[in-house]
């Protein structure tokens, strides 16, 4: 039978992994699925039903980081649909039949995603997220919109088409991969909250330190930027003009990051498609939104009305 999707699940070894292999297991709905459960801790496991269940297979990948297990388990996954989740985190009830249904409406999408709850260690609800956008969002990831992996399922010929999550990278990976895959694919959602995101009291990263996430995430822009058809591509997905402002800032910003490090020919690509994007502004030079997208280090944690402005 075709397995429709596969949600591989990198662990350190964390007693969690039982709640997040368990949230899989119980969903229901009519098509295959199965679980990949890549042991990067370098030691067995905790011994769990969930080890026992038919759905689930077990890798090692001896401690190769979260990256390299992730991609590791995609290259043996069934599925047509790739989801990820961390040992910490766990889909809602439905989660799948959600999906399901939304990869009948939009089988032309790459990238299926529902909406995401962050929740501290005594089960308090911090925030709900859900773009809510569809289609080609390029510039949106582009700019830093956050659209999990957890709550996402990825086509998975397009997630190797895309080079899976970049080894080289320790934190915001998944922002990379994004780019990567909505360069060339569309996606589409599902208002249904799908996943839980540990955070706040109660949760611990096996992550050292964040230091790293404000240049890995100027190295991924840069590297996107840098792709062949990103700029056709950026501003057919700016449909209003506060994201043609930030295709705009981004060329700017990508300019002075690599003008700073030496790299005077790369500084000059970006600053020169920085110049023909302002030239094909058009009347979006004359709103607030497009000049406030300037000034803006951050898109909003949700799209909003800014998608759909002026």
């Amino acid at each position: 039978m075709d397995t429709f999707c596969s949600t591989i699940i990198p662990t350190i070894g964390r007693p969690s992994i039982a709640r997040a292999v368990q949230s899989v297991l119980d969903q229901t709905m009519a098509a295959e699925f199965e679980v990949v459960v890549a042991n990067d801790s370098g030691q067995p496991l905790p011994t769990g039903a969930w080890q026992s269940s038919p759905r689930v297979r077990l890798i090692t990948t001896q401690r190769h980081a979260q990256c390299v297990a992730c991609n590791t388990g995609a290259a043996i996954a069934r599925g047509r649909y790739l989801n990820f989740l961390g040992d910490d985190d766990w889909l809602l009830p439905g989660a799948l039949a959600a999906f399901w249904e939304l990869a009948q409406r939009a089988p032309q999408a790459d990238w299926l995603y529902g909406g995401v709850r962050l929740v501290d260690g005594t089960g308090k609800v911090l925030r709900e997220s859900n773009p809510g956008i569809d289609g080609n969002v390029y510039a949106q990831l582009m700019a830093g919109m956050w659209i999990t992996t957890q709550s996402s399922l990825i086509g998975a010929e397009a997630f190797f088409a895309a080079g899976g999550f970049h080894p080289l990278l320790k934190i915001g990976e998944e922002t990379d991969l994004g780019r990567s895959l909505t360069r060339n694919g569309d996606v589409a959602h599902t208002p249904a909250v799908v996943a839980c995101i540990l955070r706040g009291q109660g949760w611990h990263t096996s992550i050292t330190s964040y230091a790293e996430s404000p240049e890995a995430n100027r190295w991924s822009r840069d590297r996107a930027l840098g792709a062949a058809g990103a700029f056709g591509r950026l501003r057919a997905s700016a449909g209003s003009a506060y994201w043609r402002g930030r295709i705009l800032q981004a060329y700017l910003a990508a300019a002075h990051w690599n003008w700073r490090r030496g790299r005077y020919t790369a500084a000059a690509s970006r600053l020169a498609y920085a110049l023909l994007s302002l030239a094909l502004a058009g009347s979006a030079l004359g709103t607030r939104p497009y000049w406030q997208a300037l000034r803006d280090e951050q898109v909003p944690f949700s799209a909003g009305s800014i998608t759909k402005g002026i």
